[in-house]
Protein backbone atom coordinates (compact mmCIF):
# COMPACT_ATOMS: atom_id res chain seq x y z
CA UNK A 1 0.00 0.00 0.00
CA UNK A 2 2.94 2.82 1.02
CA UNK A 3 4.06 2.24 -3.21
CA UNK A 4 0.55 3.48 -4.16
CA UNK A 5 -0.20 6.10 -1.82
CA UNK A 6 3.46 7.62 -3.09
CA UNK A 7 2.27 6.99 -6.64
CA UNK A 8 -0.94 8.75 -5.92
CA UNK A 9 1.31 11.82 -4.41
CA UNK A 10 -0.20 15.31 -6.77
CA UNK A 11 3.28 16.31 -8.29
CA UNK A 12 5.04 12.60 -7.80
CA UNK A 13 5.31 11.50 -10.86
CA UNK A 14 7.64 8.61 -12.13
CA UNK A 15 10.68 10.69 -12.41
CA UNK A 16 10.82 12.13 -9.06
CA UNK A 17 9.54 8.78 -7.74
CA UNK A 18 12.28 7.42 -8.73
CA UNK A 19 14.45 9.98 -7.51
CA UNK A 20 13.32 9.20 -3.81
CA UNK A 21 13.79 5.42 -4.28
CA UNK A 22 17.39 5.90 -4.91
CA UNK A 23 17.56 8.32 -2.25
CA UNK A 24 15.53 6.22 0.87
CA UNK A 25 14.96 2.67 -1.06
CA UNK A 26 11.54 2.14 0.07
CA UNK A 27 8.12 4.26 0.36
CA UNK A 28 8.24 3.47 4.18
CA UNK A 29 11.16 5.38 4.53
CA UNK A 30 9.98 8.13 2.35
CA UNK A 31 7.11 8.39 4.53
CA UNK A 32 9.02 8.71 7.74
CA UNK A 33 11.89 11.16 6.67
CA UNK A 34 12.79 14.35 7.96
CA UNK A 35 11.35 17.73 5.66
CA UNK A 36 15.14 18.74 5.29
CA UNK A 37 16.05 15.48 3.80
CA UNK A 38 13.26 15.31 1.58
CA UNK A 39 14.54 18.69 0.42
CA UNK A 40 17.88 17.47 -0.51
CA UNK A 41 16.17 15.17 -3.51
CA UNK A 42 16.48 17.05 -6.90
CA UNK A 43 13.36 18.60 -7.81
CA UNK A 44 11.28 18.34 -4.54
CA UNK A 45 9.89 21.76 -3.20
CA UNK A 46 8.10 22.64 -0.39
CA UNK A 47 4.76 21.81 -1.12
CA UNK A 48 5.80 18.66 -2.16
CA UNK A 49 7.03 17.69 1.46
CA UNK A 50 3.40 18.85 2.33
CA UNK A 51 1.83 16.80 0.39
CA UNK A 52 3.84 13.95 1.39
CA UNK A 53 3.31 14.75 4.59
CA UNK A 54 -0.33 15.31 4.38
CA UNK A 55 -1.10 12.55 2.28
CA UNK A 56 -3.84 10.00 2.70
CA UNK A 57 -5.00 7.16 1.14
CA UNK A 58 -7.55 8.04 -1.59
CA UNK A 59 -10.81 5.90 -2.17
CA UNK A 60 -9.40 5.05 -5.15
CA UNK A 61 -6.27 3.88 -4.14
CA UNK A 62 -7.69 1.19 -1.69
CA UNK A 63 -10.79 0.61 -4.11
CA UNK A 64 -7.77 -0.90 -6.93
CA UNK A 65 -5.85 -2.62 -4.34
CA UNK A 66 -8.42 -4.08 -2.80
CA UNK A 67 -9.07 -5.26 -5.96
CA UNK A 68 -5.51 -6.48 -6.75
CA UNK A 69 -5.61 -8.92 -4.22
CA UNK A 70 -9.45 -9.91 -5.39
CA UNK A 71 -8.47 -10.37 -8.85
CA UNK A 72 -4.77 -13.14 -9.59
CA UNK A 73 -2.91 -10.17 -10.13
CA UNK A 74 0.54 -9.15 -8.69
CA UNK A 75 2.00 -6.38 -7.71
CA UNK A 76 5.92 -5.67 -8.81
CA UNK A 77 7.52 -2.80 -7.22
CA UNK A 78 10.96 -1.51 -8.19
CA UNK A 79 12.38 -3.06 -5.41
CA UNK A 80 11.53 -6.82 -6.41
CA UNK A 81 13.74 -8.79 -7.95
CA UNK A 82 11.88 -9.83 -10.94
CA UNK A 83 10.83 -6.00 -11.67
CA UNK A 84 11.93 -5.89 -15.36
CA UNK A 85 15.91 -4.85 -14.56
CA UNK A 86 16.39 -3.25 -18.33
CA UNK A 87 13.35 -1.21 -17.03
CA UNK A 88 15.01 0.44 -13.84
CA UNK A 89 17.25 1.65 -16.48
CA UNK A 90 15.43 4.18 -18.31
CA UNK A 91 15.11 7.59 -16.44
CA UNK A 92 11.31 7.14 -15.60
CA UNK A 93 10.24 3.85 -14.97
CA UNK A 94 7.32 2.84 -13.79
CA UNK A 95 7.23 2.54 -9.59
CA UNK A 96 5.43 -0.80 -9.91
CA UNK A 97 3.89 -2.94 -12.56
CA UNK A 98 0.11 -4.42 -12.16
CA UNK A 99 0.83 -7.96 -13.78
CA UNK A 100 -1.15 -10.90 -14.75
CA UNK A 101 0.85 -13.98 -14.94
CA UNK A 102 4.28 -14.30 -14.43
CA UNK A 103 7.74 -11.32 -14.52
CA UNK A 104 11.19 -13.40 -13.95
CA UNK A 105 13.38 -10.60 -13.97
CA UNK A 106 15.55 -11.77 -17.33
CA UNK A 107 17.12 -8.88 -19.44
CA UNK A 108 16.38 -11.73 -22.29
CA UNK A 109 13.93 -9.71 -23.79
CA UNK A 110 13.67 -8.43 -27.81
CA UNK A 111 10.14 -6.08 -28.47
CA UNK A 112 8.61 -6.49 -31.44
CA UNK A 113 6.29 -4.38 -32.61
CA UNK A 114 4.71 -2.73 -36.26
CA UNK A 115 1.61 -1.98 -37.75
CA UNK A 116 -1.71 -2.61 -36.46
CA UNK A 117 -3.16 -2.96 -40.16
CA UNK A 118 -0.79 -5.36 -41.07
CA UNK A 119 -0.57 -7.49 -44.73
CA UNK A 120 -0.02 -11.00 -44.55
CA UNK A 121 3.66 -11.11 -45.31
CA UNK A 122 4.12 -8.54 -42.24
CA UNK A 123 2.17 -10.97 -39.99
CA UNK A 124 3.99 -14.49 -41.44
CA UNK A 125 7.37 -13.09 -40.93
CA UNK A 126 6.45 -11.61 -37.80
CA UNK A 127 5.18 -15.17 -36.65
CA UNK A 128 8.27 -17.18 -37.77
CA UNK A 129 10.49 -14.44 -36.27
CA UNK A 130 9.31 -14.30 -32.86
CA UNK A 131 8.69 -17.99 -33.19
CA UNK A 132 12.68 -18.46 -33.80
CA UNK A 133 13.92 -16.20 -31.31
CA UNK A 134 11.49 -17.88 -28.68
CA UNK A 135 12.76 -20.82 -29.57
CA UNK A 136 16.17 -19.81 -29.30
CA UNK A 137 15.20 -18.55 -25.33
CA UNK A 138 14.39 -15.17 -25.98
CA UNK A 139 11.29 -13.64 -24.21
CA UNK A 140 9.45 -11.56 -27.10
CA UNK A 141 8.07 -8.33 -25.74
CA UNK A 142 4.97 -6.49 -27.46
CA UNK A 143 1.90 -4.61 -26.96
CA UNK A 144 -0.97 -6.92 -28.30
CA UNK A 145 -2.61 -4.45 -30.55
CA UNK A 146 -4.30 -6.35 -33.59
CA UNK A 147 -2.03 -6.67 -36.38
CA UNK A 148 1.62 -7.29 -35.64
CA UNK A 149 1.85 -7.01 -32.24
CA UNK A 150 -0.11 -9.97 -32.48
CA UNK A 151 1.51 -11.99 -34.36
CA UNK A 152 4.57 -11.17 -32.19
CA UNK A 153 3.22 -12.63 -29.06
CA UNK A 154 1.01 -15.78 -31.17
CA UNK A 155 4.66 -16.53 -32.83
CA UNK A 156 6.26 -16.64 -29.71
CA UNK A 157 3.75 -18.96 -28.45
CA UNK A 158 4.03 -21.38 -31.06
CA UNK A 159 7.66 -21.31 -30.42
CA UNK A 160 6.64 -22.49 -26.65
CA UNK A 161 8.47 -19.56 -25.63
CA UNK A 162 7.34 -16.90 -23.17
CA UNK A 163 6.13 -13.63 -24.45
CA UNK A 164 5.12 -10.11 -22.67
CA UNK A 165 2.33 -7.76 -23.50
CA UNK A 166 2.44 -4.35 -22.07
CA UNK A 167 -0.89 -2.72 -22.47
CA UNK A 168 -2.49 0.62 -22.68
CA UNK A 169 -4.94 0.46 -20.25
CA UNK A 170 -5.81 -1.49 -17.03
CA UNK A 171 -5.90 -5.07 -16.94
CA UNK A 172 -9.65 -5.50 -15.76
CA UNK A 173 -9.77 -3.57 -19.69
CA UNK A 174 -8.70 -5.69 -22.31
CA UNK A 175 -7.70 -3.40 -25.40
CA UNK A 176 -8.41 -4.61 -28.35
CA UNK A 177 -11.50 -6.93 -26.55
CA UNK A 178 -10.81 -9.09 -29.46
CA UNK A 179 -8.04 -10.43 -28.24
CA UNK A 180 -9.18 -11.28 -24.34
CA UNK A 181 -8.36 -15.17 -25.46
CA UNK A 182 -4.37 -13.77 -25.91
CA UNK A 183 -4.55 -12.02 -23.38
CA UNK A 184 -5.11 -15.75 -21.31
CA UNK A 185 -2.83 -17.19 -23.67
CA UNK A 186 0.08 -14.85 -22.81
CA UNK A 187 -0.24 -15.06 -18.96
CA UNK A 188 -0.66 -19.03 -19.40
CA UNK A 189 3.49 -19.20 -19.51
CA UNK A 190 4.74 -14.94 -19.36
CA UNK A 191 2.69 -12.03 -18.28
CA UNK A 192 0.44 -8.83 -19.60
CA UNK A 193 1.56 -6.01 -17.42
CA UNK A 194 0.49 -2.41 -17.43
CA UNK A 195 1.15 1.03 -15.16
CA UNK A 196 -2.10 1.99 -15.31
CA UNK A 197 -4.73 1.50 -12.23
CA UNK A 198 -6.86 -1.80 -12.99
CA UNK A 199 -9.65 -0.33 -14.76
CA UNK A 200 -7.85 2.34 -16.93
CA UNK A 201 -9.45 3.02 -20.09
CA UNK A 202 -7.31 2.79 -23.19
CA UNK A 203 -6.76 6.44 -23.47
CA UNK A 204 -4.93 7.70 -26.80
CA UNK A 205 -1.76 9.56 -24.31
CA UNK A 206 -1.52 6.31 -22.55
CA UNK A 207 0.04 4.18 -25.56
CA UNK A 208 3.23 6.91 -26.29
CA UNK A 209 4.07 6.01 -22.37
CA UNK A 210 3.27 2.04 -22.67
CA UNK A 211 5.63 2.40 -25.80
CA UNK A 212 8.62 3.39 -23.57
CA UNK A 213 7.97 -0.29 -21.35
CA UNK A 214 8.07 -2.07 -24.26
CA UNK A 215 11.48 -0.75 -25.76
CA UNK A 216 12.55 0.20 -21.49
CA UNK A 217 12.62 -3.77 -20.99
CA UNK A 218 13.89 -4.85 -24.01
CA UNK A 219 17.31 -5.35 -25.05
CA UNK A 220 16.45 -4.45 -28.67
CA UNK A 221 13.42 -3.28 -30.60
CA UNK A 222 12.27 -4.56 -34.00
CA UNK A 223 9.83 -2.57 -36.35
CA UNK A 224 7.99 -4.67 -38.93
CA UNK A 225 5.72 -2.86 -40.98
CA UNK A 226 5.13 0.75 -40.44
CA UNK A 227 4.45 4.03 -42.46
CA UNK A 228 6.16 6.85 -41.72
CA UNK A 229 3.50 8.54 -38.91
CA UNK A 230 3.65 4.92 -37.30
CA UNK A 231 3.15 4.62 -33.46
CA UNK A 232 5.94 1.62 -33.74
CA UNK A 233 8.58 4.71 -34.84
CA UNK A 234 7.59 6.30 -31.28
CA UNK A 235 8.97 3.02 -29.94
CA UNK A 236 12.40 2.84 -32.21
CA UNK A 237 13.00 6.85 -31.21
CA UNK A 238 12.45 5.22 -27.55
CA UNK A 239 14.46 2.46 -28.16
CA UNK A 240 17.44 4.48 -29.13
CA UNK A 241 17.32 7.17 -26.83
CA UNK A 242 17.44 4.44 -24.17
CA UNK A 243 20.63 3.45 -25.79
CA UNK A 244 18.92 0.49 -26.85
CA UNK A 245 19.51 -1.57 -30.24
CA UNK A 246 16.91 -0.57 -33.55
CA UNK A 247 16.11 -3.10 -35.78
CA UNK A 248 14.05 -2.82 -38.80
CA UNK A 249 12.47 -5.70 -41.50
CA UNK A 250 12.59 -4.71 -44.91
CA UNK A 251 9.15 -4.58 -46.87
CA UNK A 252 8.34 -4.52 -50.98
CA UNK A 253 9.72 -0.53 -51.82
CA UNK A 254 6.13 -1.16 -53.59
CA UNK A 255 4.28 -0.91 -49.74
CA UNK A 256 3.36 2.29 -48.25
CA UNK A 257 3.11 -0.30 -44.85
CA UNK A 258 7.22 -0.18 -45.29
CA UNK A 259 8.19 3.40 -45.63
CA UNK A 260 8.57 3.41 -42.03
CA UNK A 261 10.50 0.09 -41.64
CA UNK A 262 12.91 1.43 -44.63
CA UNK A 263 13.59 4.67 -42.76
CA UNK A 264 15.03 3.79 -40.12
CA UNK A 265 17.21 1.19 -42.23
CA UNK A 266 18.56 4.64 -43.64
CA UNK A 267 19.19 6.02 -40.49
CA UNK A 268 20.96 2.89 -39.06
CA UNK A 269 18.52 0.26 -37.88
CA UNK A 270 19.99 -2.74 -38.60
CA UNK A 271 18.30 -4.82 -41.04
CA UNK A 272 16.74 -8.26 -40.18
CA UNK A 273 15.76 -11.05 -42.30
CA UNK A 274 16.01 -14.25 -39.47
CA UNK A 275 16.34 -14.30 -35.97
CA UNK A 276 20.41 -14.78 -35.91
CA UNK A 277 20.49 -11.11 -37.28
CA UNK A 278 19.00 -9.95 -33.94
CA UNK A 279 21.37 -12.59 -31.97
CA UNK A 280 24.28 -11.24 -33.48
CA UNK A 281 24.09 -8.03 -31.64
CA UNK A 282 23.59 -9.05 -28.21
CA UNK A 283 26.34 -12.29 -28.68
CA UNK A 284 28.23 -10.08 -25.50
CA UNK A 285 25.63 -10.43 -23.23
CA UNK A 286 23.34 -13.76 -24.59
CA UNK A 287 25.67 -17.01 -25.55
CA UNK A 288 25.37 -17.15 -29.08
CA UNK A 289 23.30 -20.52 -30.33
CA UNK A 290 24.53 -23.19 -32.21
CA UNK A 291 23.63 -22.50 -35.76
CA UNK A 292 20.85 -24.12 -37.08
CA UNK A 293 18.34 -24.37 -40.22
CA UNK A 294 15.57 -22.51 -38.70
CA UNK A 295 13.07 -23.68 -41.31
CA UNK A 296 13.67 -27.46 -40.82
CA UNK A 297 10.73 -27.85 -38.73
CA UNK A 298 8.32 -25.80 -41.12
CA UNK A 299 6.12 -28.05 -42.97
CA UNK A 300 5.68 -26.80 -46.42
CA UNK A 301 1.74 -25.44 -46.68
CA UNK A 302 0.25 -27.66 -48.81
CA UNK A 303 -1.44 -25.89 -51.70
CA UNK A 304 -4.84 -27.61 -52.51
CA UNK A 305 -5.21 -28.50 -56.25
CA UNK A 306 -6.12 -26.00 -58.13
CA UNK A 307 -8.59 -25.33 -61.78
CA UNK A 308 -7.25 -23.33 -64.95
CA UNK A 309 -8.06 -20.12 -63.79
CA UNK A 310 -7.86 -20.59 -60.09
CA UNK A 311 -3.80 -20.81 -60.70
CA UNK A 312 -3.77 -18.06 -62.83
CA UNK A 313 -5.58 -15.91 -60.62
CA UNK A 314 -3.20 -17.48 -57.52
CA UNK A 315 0.14 -16.53 -59.21
CA UNK A 316 -0.82 -13.37 -60.11
CA UNK A 317 -1.78 -12.71 -56.44
CA UNK A 318 1.54 -12.14 -53.81
CA UNK A 319 1.81 -11.29 -49.93
CA UNK A 320 0.79 -7.29 -50.61
CA UNK A 321 -2.96 -6.84 -51.50
CA UNK A 322 -3.97 -5.79 -54.81
CA UNK A 323 -7.44 -4.30 -55.68
CA UNK A 324 -9.76 -6.32 -57.59
CA UNK A 325 -10.10 -3.99 -60.34
CA UNK A 326 -6.32 -3.48 -60.68
CA UNK A 327 -6.46 -7.69 -60.46
CA UNK A 328 -8.78 -7.55 -63.65
CA UNK A 329 -6.76 -5.48 -66.10
CA UNK A 330 -3.95 -7.39 -65.23
CA UNK A 331 -5.41 -10.64 -66.10
CA UNK A 332 -8.16 -9.55 -68.63
CA UNK A 333 -10.69 -11.32 -66.80
CA UNK A 334 -14.35 -9.98 -66.62
CA UNK A 335 -15.22 -9.30 -63.54
CA UNK A 336 -17.44 -11.43 -62.51
CA UNK A 337 -15.86 -14.39 -63.29
CA UNK A 338 -13.09 -12.67 -61.56
CA UNK A 339 -15.13 -12.83 -58.22
CA UNK A 340 -16.29 -15.95 -58.51
CA UNK A 341 -12.47 -17.06 -59.22
CA UNK A 342 -11.70 -15.40 -55.98
CA UNK A 343 -14.04 -16.40 -53.66
CA UNK A 344 -13.11 -20.09 -54.56
CA UNK A 345 -9.63 -18.83 -53.70
CA UNK A 346 -10.90 -17.60 -50.21
CA UNK A 347 -12.71 -20.97 -49.68
CA UNK A 348 -9.65 -22.82 -49.90
CA UNK A 349 -8.15 -20.60 -46.84
CA UNK A 350 -5.19 -19.52 -49.48
CA UNK A 351 -6.59 -16.02 -50.56
CA UNK A 352 -8.10 -13.76 -48.39
CA UNK A 353 -9.61 -10.14 -48.82
CA UNK A 354 -9.11 -6.80 -47.19
CA UNK A 355 -11.70 -4.28 -46.71
CA UNK A 356 -11.95 -1.92 -50.08
CA UNK A 357 -12.15 -5.32 -52.44
CA UNK A 358 -8.07 -5.80 -52.03
CA UNK A 359 -6.95 -9.42 -52.63
CA UNK A 360 -3.77 -10.92 -51.22
CA UNK A 361 -2.45 -14.30 -50.77
CA UNK A 362 -3.69 -15.89 -47.29
CA UNK A 363 -1.33 -16.54 -44.91
CA UNK A 364 -1.32 -20.42 -44.94
CA UNK A 365 -0.65 -20.40 -48.66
Amino acid sequence: MPWFLLKSVPGIGNLLFKRLIDRFNSPEFIFGAAKDELLEVEGITHRLVAAIKQRKIPDSVKKDFDLVLQKDYKIVTMADSDYPPLLLQIPDPPPFLYVFGRLDGSIKNVAVVGSRNATSYGRSTTRRLCRDLAQLKITVVSGMALGIDSAAHEGALMGKGTTIAVLGSGLENIYPAENRKLFYQIADTGAVVSEFSLTAEPDAHNFPRRNRIISGMSLGTVVVEATRRSGSLITARLAAEQNREVFAVPGSIQSFKSTGTHTLIKQGAKLVEHAQDIMEEFSFIIEAPVETDTTADETPAKIPQLSLAESKVFEALGPYPVHIDDLARKLSMESGKLSSVLLQLELKNIVQQSPGKFFSIGERA
